[in-house]
């Protein structure tokens, strides 16, 4: 189970929507009253940072559940002037806002996972709470966002991981709203029953299966890390690219529209680098991204990488949503 809640942070009434957005995650999560209450200190701390220290944003709430794991994720990100020294931030009793200077300190102590990557485009903080199942070879994120003032988003994603193999998916429903996350929800549902399947074969299988609804786009990989391969499939306007040190790919999606018509599913056959990064995004993402631009980003976490194209070339007209595999 994935799912995302995006809220724009533009005064302090909205500090305390993500609060109250936090607390409804790690419920969702099943979390219990005491780690529940570190969720929602973690995200009123992140968000109050984006107000006060770059003047507004937004905080993306994720959660993961997967075979007894549940894991809450939250990125703060903003387009302020960044931080200048982000050690002498983490220390307690540092402020420069005339507060006690107690937030990023107390971040470090509560989160399991405290990632920051600032600098003159802007900050993104990534906060996760929580164990995710353990992945061997692969790192993977996923962030969906709806429509600006939509609650249902009609983008979507998921991944299966087993000793040998990834397979992950995201799957866009046409327009956006209830139809559009109808779609998508049985989308992922086929997904979900089909994991063994060739990426191909469970694009047959979507196939199949929306044509009660209004149809999707989607894309489908498979990586088998100790084999050094990748196979891909999509049908419709999503993307994928694949880096590699300073080389990037991008792979062949077919015309068509999942459930309605699509002329023809082949899948493609790559070599899946030692260092290799994979990024899947929707068309609600802009395609002119390039990360060369952002020193450092590479090596950091998938969601970071995943927030930055969203904080930065998301379109505003339509649901959004980007996957991103990395080598371990």
């Amino acid at each position: 189970m994935n799912f995302t809640e995006l809220i724009p942070v533009t005064d302090l009434s909205s500090v305390g929507e993500v609060r109250r957005t936090a607390l409804l995650l790690a419920q969702r999560l099943g979390f219990d009253e005491t780690r529940a209450g570190e969720v929602a200190l973690l995200a009123t701390e992140a968000s109050r940072n984006v107000l006060t220290h770059g003047g507004g944003g937004q905080v993306i709430l994720a959660g993961m559940k997967d075979h007894g794991h549940a894991l809450a994720r939250i990125l703060a990100m903003d387009k302020g002037p960044g931080i200048a020294n982000v050690a002498r931030a983490m220390a307690d009793g540092y402020s420069t806002a005339g507060t006690m200077g107690g937030g990023m300190g107390a971040m470090h102590r509560i989160a399991s996972t405290v990632e920051v990557f600032t600098g003159r485009a802007g900050t993104i903080v990534l906060l996760e709470i929580g164990q995710a199942a353990p992945l061997e070879n692969l790192k993977v994120a996923g962030l969906a966002v709806p429509f600006p003032g939509e609650r249902l988003c009609g983008d979507g994603w998921s991944f299966h991981q087993t000793a040998d193999r990834m397979v992950a998916m995201l799957v866009d429903g046409l327009g956006h709203g209830s139809h559009a996350a109808e779609a998508a929800a049985e989308a992922i549902d086929t997904f979900q029953k089909r994991v063994e399947s060739k990426p191909g074969e469970i694009l047959s299988y979507m196939h199949d299966a929306l044509r009660k609804t209004r149809g999707a786009v989607a894309a489908v990989v498979e990586i088998r890390p100790k084999e050094s391969i990748l196979t891909y499939a999509g049908i419709g306007n999503t993307s994928a690219v694949l880096l590699a040190g300073a080389t990037s790919r991008s792979l062949v999606s077919h015309n068509g529209t999942l459930g309605v018509a699509t002329a023809r599913i082949q899948e493609f056959r790559n070599d899946w680098p030692a260092d290799g990064l994979l990024i899947l995004h929707s068309d609600g993402v802009q395609t002119r991204w390039d990360l060369s631009n952002y020193a450092g980003l590479l090596v950091r976490h998938p969601a970071v990488i995943g927030g930055a194209l969203l904080r930065d070339f998301r379109r505003q007209r339509d649901d959004a949503s980007v996957v991103v595999l990395k080598a371990a």
